[in-house]
């Protein structure tokens, strides 16, 4: 199973490099329109090769997406931690009234019904 990962791996590099090598061709990138630019009194573009800007907006969106599902898992998250400590509270509850239950008694009776 470890092979055909890496397989799959390598096969989706040798894709993403062949079309970084494809879209070598510069371009200019606007990050405001022009009417807000005249407005601001600042004209940001820069120079990027088309691979960049794509790759970017796909890294970018990975981003987005794992930061969003993040935040949208916080109530699972939170559940589980309030039903484990709760899960610790009652299994050191039981075990103390089990002690309490074998006060006084044998041993190794004790330790036979702890046991089970």
């Amino acid at each position: 199973m470890r092979y055909i990962r890496y397989a799959v791996l390598g096969i989706l590099g040798i894709l993403l490099v062949s079309v970084c090598i494809a879209n070598r061709s510069v371009i200019s990138l606007k990050l405001l329109p022009d009417a807000v630019s005249e407005f601001v009194g600042i004209n940001p573009s820069i120079s990027l090769p088309i691979f960049v800007v794509v790759l970017g907006g796909l890294g970018a969106g990975l981003a987005i997406g794992f930061v969003w599902e993040w935040l949208r898992e916080h109530k699972h998250r939170r559940a589980v931690s309030t039903q484990s400590r709760e899960v610790k509270k009652l299994s050191r509850e039981v075990k103390k009234l089990k002690q309490q239950k074998n006060e006084g008694k044998d041993e190794v009776l004790a330790l036979l019904e702890e046991a089970s």
